[in-house]
């Protein structure tokens, strides 16, 4: 047990005691652990990303998902001055809490976030084909609608660029065990996980260490964030990625980001049937569920959008890195019984 668990059991006993409720535990106070390794590791992640920098120069960038791995190497990128872009995928599903990061990264380090969404019409005709909760119906329409919404835009993003780079790592899950910090994607472009060796408990050792901004949802039980409708809290005990696509049965789920470059075929197959119907982007999936935070950065909707500003060697670090940033956020996590127990959007961004 670390010395912040150590700390906060302390706290929880002495609460108790006093006949008071205790607080409840952040994801920083619940998680950091460093390997003994650990200094080895960051030294090894900061050198990858200055080789890739200067490898792929101008022509790479990070794919944040605005997870608490993506927002580690968002942190290095800025603290170290590496001219390396920052982009991000916005779904039009993503909970707020997702999205107000989009804007505490720009104020925290001066940097700019590309974001990329579908196109708006597309979307429109994919729910009014399949209906705004086509992702429970089956596994080929949950799929597609990450076809529709995570892999065309992600197409935009990568295009004219040889490099990406990625927050997975190896203790994810057993379909990610085998990341390599280097490999080829399925289009042949460089695929950079930098974190690949790092635990879980690394990750939030590093953020606590450095006052990392990160999702509120962290709190919450929500170890992988992905969707509004497709990601829920985890209970103690739960697999880390058991919140994600909870209803179907596969190992192996995932959105097609991540497919192996022998997995190829089936992702192609996933995007053509989402864009067969001419399926591109924006629908309100229940405008009721998920309040939306007016995402910063910018807006990359179209294929001719300029990416020149933020490709360019200005990739600046200015930032407030002592803020303390970090607010907790009450909240318990759900079994896969009661995906309704609670509602992670009274979480305040």
């Amino acid at each position: 047990m670390s010395s912040t668990e150590l700390d906060h059991a302390a706290g929880a006993i002495v609460s108790l005691l006093r006949g008071e409720p205790a607080a409840p535990a952040s994801a920083i106070e619940r998680h950091a652990r460093a390997s003994t390794d650990f200094d080895a590791k960051l030294q090894r992640t900061l050198q990858r990303l200055r080789d890739a920098a200067v490898a792929h120069a101008g022509r790479i960038v990070q794919a944040t998902s605005l997870g608490a791995e993506d927002m580690v190497i968002t942190d290095l990128i800025a603290r170290h001055r590496l001219p390396i872009p920052l982009a991000t995928l916005d779904t039009r599903e993503l909970h707020a809490a997702t999205l107000a990061l989009i804007g505490r990264i720009e104020e925290r380090y001066g940097l700019v976030v590309e974001v990329y969404s579908p196109s708006e019409a597309a979307v429109v005709q994919f729910v009014e084909r399949h209906g705004p909760r086509a992702m429970y119906a089956s596994v080929e329409l949950r799929k597609a609608c990450c076809a529709l919404r995570k892999l065309e835009p992600l197409e935009r993003m990568l295009a004219g660029r040889d490099a990406w780079i990625t927050g997975l790592r190896r203790e994810q899950s057993g379909h990610r065990a085998e990341v390599a910090p280097s490999e080829r994607d399925a289009d042949g472009r460089s695929k950079l996980s930098p974190l690949a060796e790092w635990s879980w408990g690394d990750v939030w050792h590093y953020i606590g260490q450095q006052r990392v901004p990160y999702n509120r949802l962290h709190d919450a039980f929500y170890p992988s964030i992905g969707c509004a409708p497709c990601t829920r809290a985890i209970a103690l005990g739960e697999d880390f990625r058991a919140g994600r696509w909870w209803w179907e049965n596969d190992d192996a789920r995932e959105c097609g980001l991540h497919g192996k470059p022998h997995s190829a075929a089936p992702a192609a197959a996933a995007r053509s049937e989402a864009t067969g119907a001419g399926v591109s982007a924006q629908a309100d999936f229940g405008a009721a569920e998920v309040k939306r935070a007016p995402a910063r950065g910018r807006s990359h909707n179209d294929d001719t959008a300029s990416r020149s500003e933020a490709t360019g060697a200005g990739v600046s670090a200015q930032a407030d890195f002592g803020a303390a940033e970090v607010k907790r956020a009450p909240a318990r996590g759900r079994s896969e019984h009661d995906h309704s127990a609670h509602n992670p959007e009274e979480i305040q961004p």
